[in-house]
């Protein structure tokens, strides 16, 4: 036993009364304002009026920007920029070979330093093409005070530059801490309720104790039977659409964090996870999927057929297996507003971690979900053919470019 002197006890028990108070205070407002309101399905219209706040604050730094630069005759806009490549002003193809017209001459009409004008050409149609553009970052007309949002705007005067260290402060300081105190308490919530749901003895009652958690009514939502398909931006198009709704989920086992909470889900209903070796298997896949279907006690399937997260601006080609199944699909458009924050995930560049604490860190993330009319496979039409009429249909309904790759 190790003894304690009176004043190191003494300071030890302030701490500890000390960070009690605030802890406690904090955890309560969590439950009161957040926790309770989100279980019983309602809310104070806090958000509304903070989305409102931002909005009138981005329109003002705008406008402030734009003033400050036509009074310096400064451009605020870059121009021929494209997302990747920072391109020059464009040019004649003579100018662009020769470097100017001066430098043409009649009695010269190739020099070997001539094709470094196609191969950057070339290059840049490799780099910078359709299908390149959708993995990076979606820019804004405006400015949202965020750091890794300000591509075309490098003017800010020393108001501007005191009202985004203010953000700063509020996002750091009140918003993440808050939005990671919710992930931690969310995180363990789900992984006990599974568990505990998970020992019930009887299975249509754990499944009804699992469906009675979303209590939202939304037309065209999918039922049981049928296949649930949307583009995808983010990781956190899961959490969105089963916000509303149950679904089944597939996809391949992990280990760590999220491979607890695959295992948590299989617990309290049925999900469809498959090892490394399985995944290559189309048929076995194709299986597994049907006799899920087939069984119309079943939650509907939740797939995004693009494999892959796309950058908030277009919807790319879908594979073609879960359209062979022969069951209803159910369409769902997501669309996030990028004014207050990028829900893009570009996998490429960052991690899990890193993503969701910048996620965390932004203003807001918000989004529009449309449920669209249920569809099936009519005569005559392939898998291929049938996947892409729905993937147009979501691309209309979204605002979204309905892409051929």
């Amino acid at each position: 036993m190790i003894l304690m002197p009176p004043f190191t006890w003494a300071v030890h028990n302030l701490l500890c009364r000390g960070l009690s108070i605030p802890i406690s205070a904090w955890f309560t407002l969590l439950c009161l304002f957040i926790i309770v309101p989100a279980v019983l399905g309602g809310c104070f219209s806090i958000r509304s009026l903070y989305l409102r706040t931002l909005l009138k604050i981005f329109e003002w730094a705008t406008l402030r920007m734009e003033m400050r630069a036509k009074e310096k005759n400064q451009q605020l806009y870059k121009t021929h920029t494209n997302g990747i490549i920072a391109k020059e002003s464009p040019a004649s193809l003579q100018q662009e070979i020769r470097g100017s017209a001066s430098c043409l001459c009649s009695d010269h009409e190739f020099d070997m330093a001539d094709i470094f004008y196609f191969c950057r050409r070339g290059v840049e149609s490799i780099v910078d093409d359709e299908v390149t553009k959708r993995f990076s970052a979606q820019e804004l007309e405006s400015w949202n005070l965020l750091t890794r949002s300000n591509y075309n705007f490098h003017h800010i005067n020393m108001r501007l530059t005191l009202l985004w260290g203010l953000g700063l402060l509020t996002r750091y300081g009140i918003l993440l801490p808050l939005r990671v105190t919710l992930a931690v308490t969310g995180i363990s919530l789900f992984l006990f309720l599974t568990t505990l749901v998970g020992f019930l003895p009887n299975a249509a009652f754990s499944l009804f104790c699992t469906v009675s958690m979303c209590l939202i009514c939304r037309e065209n939502k999918p039922k049981n039977g049928g296949i649930c398909v949307a583009n995808h931006t983010t990781p956190i198009d899961v959490i969105i659409l089963a916000s509303d709704r149950c679904y089944s989920l597939v996809g391949q086992m992990h280990r760590g964090l999220l491979g607890m909470i695959q295992r948590g889900m299989v617990k309290s209903s049925p999900h469809i996870w498959f090892d490394r070796s399985e995944v290559k298997d189309r048929h076995l896949v194709a299986k597994r999927l049907s006799d899920h279907v087939a069984d119309k006690t079943k939650q509907p399937i939740l797939i995004f057929p693009e494999g892959t997260c796309i950058n908030n601006t277009s919807v790319m080609m879908f594979k073609k297996g879960s359209f062979e199944i022969g069951c209803t699909i159910y369409p769902v458009a997501i669309k996030y507003d990028p004014r207050f924050g990028d829900a893009f995930w570009n996998s490429s560049k960052c991690g899990l971690v890193w993503y969701l604490l910048s996620m965390m860190s932004s203003w807001a993330i918000v989004c529009s979900v449309w449920y669209l009319p249920p569809m099936n496979r009519e005569e005559g039409e392939d898998a291929v053919q049938f996947a892409n009429r729905v993937k147009a249909a979501i691309a209309a309904r979204g605002g979204l470019v309905d892409l051929i790759w």
